[in-house]
């Protein structure tokens, strides 16, 4: 019985290991990287949708007007656009009336 002795003291120091704190950091930074996920894509979700919603009134516009809207303002009080000024930065340069306006919209 001897010779088993020294393999029941390393399994005693293991025991002794703090193993609930490790899985608690794993599990929270799983948790923590799933929701930066999650935000990530929703902020780009947001964005596509922006620019289809954006793209759509362009040419609606043109299409009962016979003119491309001079101004993201002129978009949102005619057209009904609404986004969050906060999160993006829509960067609308009109080229004529009869020329489609350069858009690019930007994340803050």
């Amino acid at each position: 019985m001897n010779r088993f002795a020294p393999v029941r003291k390393r399994l005693m120091a293991v025991r002794k290991f703090p193993i609930a704190p490790v899985i608690f950091i794993l599990i929270m930074g799983a948790f923590i990287y799933g929701v930066s996920t999650v935000s990530k894509s929703k902020v780009m979700n947001e964005k596509e949708l922006l620019e289809d919603a954006l793209q759509r009134d362009i040419v609606h516009c043109y299409a009962v007007e016979g003119m491309y809207p001079p101004s993201i303002r002129y978009i949102e009080e005619h057209y009904g656009l609404i986004y969050d000024k906060e999160k993006f930065i829509i960067n609308y340069v009109n080229e004529g009336d009869n020329i489609a306006p350069s858009v690019i919209i930007i994340e803050r």
